[in-house]
């Protein structure tokens, strides 16, 4: 049943977010994100370095490439969703999450100057007025008074890094295997995350913590992405890439079932509309083009 890898690695990413919610209260957020890639680091090493070191003059014609992709999966997703987390739902991550998929669009649209169809245009629309609908609890007309919170902000901007992530990999096609070029990005994760973590006052590791960073760093950032690399192995790209709208799915039913939040029906709505905005954006490939108005001939009349 080759579908069942990209389900559980969608599971184990959904299953991260509410790990990201319950670590707002255990540990720091520089903390978590730099023990979280170190322990990935460490335990990738002795299977990825010997051939990262044999790829050696790659890595170096790349380097810079290989810096920015850090940055924004290792550095900027996760880090942002940890500070996210003291104000934000795992409910509403989780949805913010859903839109990864839209948002990896939009960037193709723009960098890897794909023709934008119609599924972008009225997906983003959608999309946008489900968002705007969720983050006022139902009531826009509050976001013209209070504006975004910082929270659902910081959510947005991670998931935005994380799509222009996967834009930039597709568009700079780095000649290094799958778990060579990760190696290399965690690497610079880790030391980029480093004067953070040097910053926090208290940064060890405690009974509550240990276990938040366990599976973060081996189950989030080694076993998931395997998973799903399997799944695009053996299903395709396309088809695989439907199962990550199953992340808001999951993630509200952990976070109602295990942190006892609350659904209310802007919930249901506004995440609906989101969902099915990332929907059309993805199944809907027919070329959008305005209509250009035929000008009248000059010479007549």
């Amino acid at each position: 049943m080759p579908f069942l890898f990209p389900v559980i690695a969608v599971l184990i990413w959904s299953v991260n977010a509410i790990v990201n919610k319950l670590a707002a209260g255990a540990i720091d957020p520089a903390a978590i994100a730099f023990y979280r890639w170190l322990l990935a680091l460490l335990v990738l090493t002795p299977l990825a370095l010997p051939g990262v070191w044999r790829a050696r003059a790659t890595v170096r014609r790349h380097l810079w490439q290989l810096l920015i992709l850090g940055l924004l999966g290792m550095v900027l997703y996760q880090s942002l969703a940890y500070y996210a987390a003291h104000s934000v739902s795992a409910l509403l991550m989780g949805i913010l999450n859903s839109l990864i998929p839209l948002l990896t669009v939009l960037f193709s649209v723009l960098l890897l100057r794909h023709t934008p169809t119609l599924g972008v245009v009225l997906g983003g629309l959608l999309s946008l007025g489900g968002l705007l609908w969720l983050i006022s609890e139902g009531q826009p007309a509050r976001l013209l008074n209070y504006g975004i919170g910082r929270g659902e902000l910081m959510m947005l901007a991670a998931s935005a890094s994380y799509a222009l992530y996967g834009v930039l990999t597709r568009r700079w096609a780095i000649p290094l295997s799958g778990w060579k070029s990760l190696w290399v990005q965690i690497l610079f994760g880790v030391l980029l995350l480093l004067p953070g973590f040097l910053r926090v006052p208290d940064a060890a590791l405690t009974r509550e913590s240990l276990p938040l960073v366990l599976f973060a760093g081996l189950f989030a950032s080694l076993l998931a992405p395997w998973l799903w690399l399997k799944g695009v192995a053996l299903l395709g790209a396309n088809h695989t890439s439907i199962f990550m709208n199953l992340v808001p799915i999951f993630t509200a039913a952990i976070a109602v079932l295990f942190l006892h939040e609350q659904m209310h029906g802007y919930h249901y709505l506004g995440g609906g509309l989101t969902l099915v905005g990332v929907l059309l954006s993805q199944r809907l490939r027919r070329p959008f083009a305005l209509r250009r108005r035929p000008q009248a001939d000059p010479a007549e009349g």
